[in-house]
């Protein structure tokens, strides 16, 4: 398969390569309701992709209540520990086979995660160890402004020595189609969640599937539709 000036694939992590986002979703609404803040999960998963530290932020203050930064990593604290009481995660089906289908088109994999989350960022070298290193994984730790910013994806840019017409992200979050897309990145939307398809869709994404099954599926057309973009 012809890839043109295609280099790499920068790959979100919840919700695209983990089934994580119910976890999510479900630690985020305990620990937020705990401490006195309205959270539901299907607003959980319009917050995807932001820093814990930036979701704990912005609530808070829609809330009318300012809280330090010891405060809010106390938060943050227990949201980690209510989301390792969660089911155990795995990975989304199909998303293995969806990484050998891209590097056997020669193309480099990269991870590109609004996460911090240790448990599912340990994991990766286990579920997926043929595929990441340090060096190709852009996490909550690597910079300060998160998803919507476009910082993640320009920073993977960066690291990856690529341009922005030379990858196409693959996201399911609408926050971080934003990022992508702000970053000037093709993207690909796989929407694993619960979120209509025009919230996806209204954040700028470039086509859009139902599933990781679907853009595994049609891989070679979204090589064709990108060549021609």
């Amino acid at each position: 398969m012809k890839t043109g000036n295609l280099k790499a694939v920068l790959f979100d992590m919840d919700g695209v390569l983990y089934d994580s986002m119910k976890n999510h979703a479900s630690a985020w609404t305990k620990v937020m309701l705990r401490h006195g803040f309205q959270i539901t999960e299907q607003e959980a998963y319009m917050h995807e992709g932001r820093t814990g530290d930036s979701t704990i932020d912005l609530i808070s203050k829609r809330e009318g209540k300012i809280i330090g930064a010891e405060e809010r990593k106390r938060i943050y604290a227990e949201k980690t520990v209510e989301f390792a009481a969660c089911p155990p995660v795995v990975p989304m089906a199909y998303s293995v086979k969806l990484l050998r289908k891209v590097t056997g088109n020669g193309l480099m994999v990269m991870l590109v995660t609004g996460s911090g989350q240790p448990s599912l960022l340990e994991q990766i070298n286990t579920d997926f160890p043929e595929f990441f290193t340090r060096e190709t994984m852009i996490t909550a730790f690597d910079y300060v402004r998160g998803k919507p910013n476009p910082d993640p994806y320009l920073m993977a840019l960066e690291r990856g020595k690529i341009l922005h017409n030379e990858a196409i992200v693959i996201e399911n979050a609408p926050l971080g189609i934003q990022s992508a897309k702000a970053a000037g990145i093709y993207t690909v939307a796989a929407n694993t969640g619960p979120l209509p398809d025009a919230v996806l869709r209204n954040a700028g994404a470039d086509l859009i599937f139902p599933s990781i099954k679907a853009v595994y599926d049609h891989w070679e057309k979204i090589l064709e539709r990108k060549s021609g973009s």
